[in-house]
């Protein structure tokens, strides 16, 4: 008799109702300031997969191909183990400083252009239920607080032009 084992591998997803991956952001999601012509409501978000031990979530929005470097949109984070997903506009507990200057989520705001660039959401699992973060940190002291506690980590790249 030979016995057969069954093993399911969860993949970590992260996925938006809005736009998926490597696709166009709804002009809804850019920022509301700047000429960008958005709402600067923040997509909403869904994730699966989450590896074992993780207790909570951070996630994080950036722009490389901005002209002055690698732009910041979104710094969150001591989002619960818990949860799954973020609503349209949704703000998590912890939020941090983003490259507009702002507590929370700034959408996407490039230059106009032919070009569209890319904008990456990535979600972290973690081994911690907080990151004991004081005030709105920035993404250097977000990093630096995660060192050693990432179980995880899923992408989801949108993109975004405005001409």
């Amino acid at each position: 008799m030979i016995a057969l084992a069954l093993v399911v591998v969860m993949t970590f997803s992260l996925l938006s109702p809005a736009f998926s991956d490597g696709s166009a952001i709804p002009r809804e999601h850019a920022y509301a300031k700047g000429g960008c012509g958005g709402k600067n409501i923040s997509p909403p978000l869904r994730w699966s997969g989450a590896p074992p031990g993780t207790r909570s979530f951070a996630l994080t929005a950036e722009d490389p191909d901005a002209p002055a470097g690698t732009w910041i949109h979104w710094v969150a984070y001591d989002i619960p183990a818990s949860v799954n997903s973020l609503k349209p506009g949704e703000r998590p507990a912890g939020e941090g400083r983003n490259s507009f200057g702002e507590i929370g989520y700034g959408g996407p705001c490039p230059p106009p252009g032919d070009t569209p660039h890319h904008y990456h959401f990535t979600l972290y699992a973690l081994d911690v239920p907080t990151l004991k973060l004081p005030g709105h940190p920035d993404i250097g002291d977000l990093r630096n607080a995660m060192k050693g506690h990432v179980l995880g980590q899923a992408t989801l790249a949108g993109t975004y032009q405005r001409t």
